[in-house]
């Protein structure tokens, strides 16, 4: 059965998307802990990190990085945390999270979804951050 990233990802459900590249896609969650907090999800349809290849973990990393890198410029948390867990969509993702403190990594307690308007805006202090970085598509 097709996950619902993997319909965000073919474009039959919304998504705001900060990346795309070959192999994954970076977009922002609608039900956010923190601002800025974000998805990333391989486009192949893996339920369990474990049975991911590795080069695909390895490429994951490398992403991570790079949008972990411009959610520290736009919003300056103490740390941006990686949290994988798999229990509510069975589809391989890693949120990316700025982190204040430990309570920001508390997904019990999420306010509420986030609006359009309030992805945009997040998506948009990130992606001016990726400006320096080399674009998906261009090498």
């Amino acid at each position: 059965m097709t996950s619902v990233f993997s319909k965000i990802i073919a474009g039959d459900l919304p998504g705001t998307f900060l990346w795309e590249d070959e192999l994954c896609v970076v977009f922002m969650s609608i039900n956010p802990v923190e601002k800025g907090h974000a998805l990333l999800v391989p486009k192949l349809e893996i339920d369990h990190w474990l049975d991911a290849p590795e080069d695909l973990q390895t490429h994951l990393m490398k992403i991570a990085k790079i949008i972990g890198k411009a959610q520290q410029k736009a919003f300056k948390p103490n740390r941006v945390g990686l949290i994988i867990a798999g229990f509510e969509v069975p589809h391989l993702h890693i949120h990316l999270i700025p982190a204040y403190t430990m309570e920001s990594l508390n997904f019990t307690e999420v306010p509420k979804a986030a609006s359009s308007q309030e992805l945009d805006e997040a998506a948009g202090q990130i992606k001016y951050y990726l400006e320096p970085q080399i674009r998906p598509g261009n090498g």
